[in-house]
């Protein structure tokens, strides 16, 4: 299902200019002193990185701990596979759930997509530390 469907100068609006202008953020989420941080930019369109964008979005504890992530900063190999495939090639795009250590897959489609999947994911992170004692 695509949130966000908006048509700029004829063209459907993946809204990449919106996070481009996000980068560098860094957003309160609430009164206990959760925080986002917003990292995106423009790089050389290439196979690892095939919508031209390099970004990280994090949700943050009041420590500073990382609770959240998505971001394409290097690729995810899948779990136990030190050298059974070294000659392959693994996509970039990813998550790092809340409460794991684990990375998953991320099928990127649009930058609009991208920021409504992480803050719906921030949404019931926040709510489920919120109704924890």
């Amino acid at each position: 299902m695509k949130l966000f469907t908006f048509i700029r100068h004829g063209e459907p609006d993946t809204g990449l200019d919106y996070l481009l202008d996000l980068d560098g953020n860094v957003e309160v989420q609430n009164g206990q002193g959760y925080w986002i941080k917003m990292d995106a930019c423009r790089v050389e369109v290439t196979p690892d990185r095939p919508h031209g964008i390099r970004y990280c979005l994090t949700l943050h504890a009041p420590d500073g701990r990382r609770l959240v992530g998505y971001d394409n900063a290097h690729a995810v190999k899948p779990p136990g596979s030190r050298f059974k495939h070294a000659a392959r090639r693994y996509p970039f795009d990813h998550r790092h759930p809340y409460g794991t250590d684990v990375e998953v897959l991320y099928e990127f489609d649009t930058a609009y997509q991208l920021l409504s999947d992480f803050y719906a994911e921030v949404d019931k992170v926040l709510k489920q530390l919120m109704e924890s004692p």
